[in-house]
């Protein structure tokens, strides 16, 4: 048997753009704790390591402190657990696809290409976007920051779930829109393609990558390179 090739992608910022919807439930919690809320601009370069690293970025990032320092754990789990309780309910309202995602995921499964979402969102939170995108289907195995011990930067967050696919670490690849997914491909050994415009603070030349795309029009050329290699 033929070994399938693997293409593992980030779910925020990569799959879909779920700034605007991040935006909303962090301000709903901000408001109500009295810190200042943030634009989506901003949102984009504090998300992708999880509900407690954005909020707590997002206070340090005012206060110049460890969040720890500024409010006790108590407020500050609350916080986390109020912004995933908000978000939960409306994690699909403005959030949409990244150009061209919904073609090439129909392309890849026509070329049978197995798929696999790697994310630092919790597991089930990340499985019920998917489902109200209207993309989960496409996808073997997701994998959510709580899903297992560790998660990326972690290379095992991704060397897991291709295993788990019953892939092969050298005919796999990864999408992804930070350095979080580059330096996970990267220490994975694993080719990586960086999405544009992503969900950083960092620059596109401070970030590893071999390949760079805008969105996923066209990204075929791309992965026939790998699928023929």
């Amino acid at each position: 048997m033929v070994q399938k090739f693997t293409i593992l992608f980030d779910l925020d910022g990569t799959l879909i753009d779920t700034a605007p919807d991040l935006m909303n439930a962090h301000n709903y919690v901000m408001k109500k704790f009295g810190y200042e809320t943030k634009s989506r601009g901003d949102i984009k370069k504090l998300v992708g390591k999880g509900a407690a690293s954005l909020i707590g970025r997002a206070v340090w990032g005012q206060a110049k402190k460890e969040f720890g320092q500024i409010i006790d754990k108590e407020i500050k789990d609350e916080m986390v657990k109020d912004f995933i309780e908000y978000y939960a309910n409306n994690i699909a309202v403005e959030s949409k696809l990244i150009n061209g995602v919904l073609e090439f995921l129909k392309w890849a499964k026509t070329n049978n290409i197995s798929m696999g979402v790697c994310t630092n969102k919790q597991e089930h939170l990340a499985i019920d976007l998917l489902k109200k995108i209207k993309i989960y289907e496409y996808f073997e195995y997701v994998a959510g920051c709580n899903t297992f011990d560790y998660c990326k930067p972690d290379p095992r967050h991704l060397t897991n779930v291709i295993e788990i696919m019953h892939g092969d670490i050298n005919k796999s690849l990864m999408i992804g829109d930070s350095e979080t997914d580059a330096d996970s491909a990267k220490a994975a050994g694993i080719p990586f393609i960086l999405v544009e415009d992503g969900y950083t603070e960092k620059k596109v030349s401070e970030i590893h990558h071999n390949y760079l795309i805008k969105d996923f029009v066209n990204i075929q050329e791309i992965i026939n390179k790998y699928l023929n290699h």
